[in-house]
């Protein structure tokens, strides 16, 4: 038996100046989500996409967004997204000066609710808004640049939140994401540990030796190669 395991393409990782063929074959592959990260410079020293480019993607395509917003007072920017429903919006818990009010805005916009922690962020921080969410992303790696190595006490905090959920009669309810180093080599511990959602990047989907297509079906390999325990 199998679960369910989701995909999001990181859209910060494609290649910009040959942006229409890769999303054409992000498509073909009938991935779940286009990731759309959001970085401030100030809660991480990075910049990304902003509304123009985000808005020509929205056209360009049908398939939901997961925004992952890693910006100082995440709800300033909520009304210039272009959120439709079912996309997913994803704050940090770190960077919010009011977490619950901000899940409570994100759930009147009409999208589902996420939070991400930073791999130095206790789960514990999560205790009274976990049951307010949809999907929580465990940062794998320090937040703000792509192709960063993996942090390994993450691993050990996926399985943690796994059981949090499962403790909580939460699980069927909550998707685990993970963000960082999400490759062949490391996905299937991830998923072992408990992750459903893997959010892929330029160490996997967009590694540059080969094609997505192919990339994606080393991915599918990795994660057939689980020894699956559902209990």
């Amino acid at each position: 038996m199998y679960k369910k395991i989701k995909f999001s393409a990181s859209a910060m990782c494609f290649d910009w100046l040959n942006v229409k063929p890769q999303l054409e074959e992000i498509e073909n592959l009938k991935l779940d989500y286009l990731h759309i990260d959001i970085i401030d410079g100030n809660f991480v020293p990075d910049f990304t996409m902003g509304s123009s480019i985000i808005n020509s993607l929205r056209s360009a395509t049908s398939m939901k967004f997961y925004f992952h917003l890693m910006v100082d007072e995440p709800r300033r920017i909520f009304d210039s997204l272009n959120i439709k429903k079912k996309d997913i919006l994803t704050i940090h818990q770190e960077a919010s000066k009011n977490l619950h009010s901000d899940l409570v805005e994100i759930r009147n916009i009409g999208a589902e609710v996420g939070i991400a922690l930073s791999p130095g962020t206790p789960l514990d921080s999560l205790e009274y808004v976990i049951e307010d969410t949809d999907n929580i992303i465990l940062m794998t790696v320090n937040p703000g640049y792509k192709g960063q190595p993996l942090v390994p006490q993450t691993m050990n905090k996926i399985q943690k939140l796994d059981e949090l959920l499962k403790k909580m009669n939460l699980r069927d309810k909550v998707t685990i994401s993970v963000d960082g180093n999400v490759n062949p080599k490391t996905i299937p511990e991830m998923i072992s540990r408990g992750a459903d959602n893997l959010i892929l990047g330029s160490s996997s989907l967009f590694d540059k030796k080969n094609t997505i297509t192919k990339n994606f079906e080393k991915i599918i390999s990795a994660i057939d190669s689980v020894k699956w325990n559902l209990t």
